[in-house]
């Protein structure tokens, strides 16, 4: 047997269970997860089929191309992160360092940074995601895992850190790995 002639992905082997508050759909090339909190949805790939059965859901590849059970695997994922995220909303903390950096929200609507530009940076809030700010530290959470993550590093992208003093915006569990500055001779 060659390298990567096995059958498909280890995740989707299995019926993916769902809780009881949570209600799953897929119907017309779109899978629907309904919590108690929030609805997300996500297209279907033409590659895999979904189905929701009592044990669960199953994601099975249409035909056997590699891509197929690739996308198996990827997609058992997403509807995991899904069923957690209806359930519990996923949270990112980041944090602006710097002398005179400040962040404000606008009507809730967008965050405008002025972080040493000659100008402030505005970001507008992507819809379902909501942004606490509290002094330094501003809170992203979203019951869709993927829209937190890539909004924290868009974020994130206004004013990376820095080695030297560490200014910027870094997450709340990064390390920035300090430079020393030029001796004095």
């Amino acid at each position: 047997m060659r390298f990567g002639d096995s059958a498909m992905s280890r995740l989707a082997k299995k019926p993916i269970p769902v809780p009881p508050k949570a209600d799953v759909s897929a119907s017309a090339g779109t899978l629907t997860v309904k919590g108690g909190k929030a609805v997300l949805s996500r297209p279907i790939h033409s590659f895999i089929s979904v189905e929701v059965t009592p044990e669960g859901v199953l994601v099975r590849p249409k035909n056997n191309s590699r891509l197929a059970k690739a996308l198996s695997g990827t997609y058992a994922a997403h509807i995991r992160s899904m069923l957690k995220g209806v359930e519990t909303p996923y949270k990112k903390v980041l944090i602006l360092e710097g002398v005179g950096y400040k962040v404000e929200s606008k009507g809730g609507k967008s965050l405008s940074f002025a972080v040493g530009f000659s100008h402030k940076v505005d970001m507008p809030i992507p819809e379902g995601i909501t942004v606490g700010i509290e002094k330094n530290v501003i809170t992203i959470e979203s019951a869709d895992k993927e829209g937190v993550g890539q909004f924290a590093a868009n974020v994130r992208a206004v004013k990376p850190p820095e080695p030297y003093l560490g200014k910027g915006i870094r997450y709340d569990n990064e390390v920035i790995r300090r430079k020393q500055g030029k001796k004095a001779v």
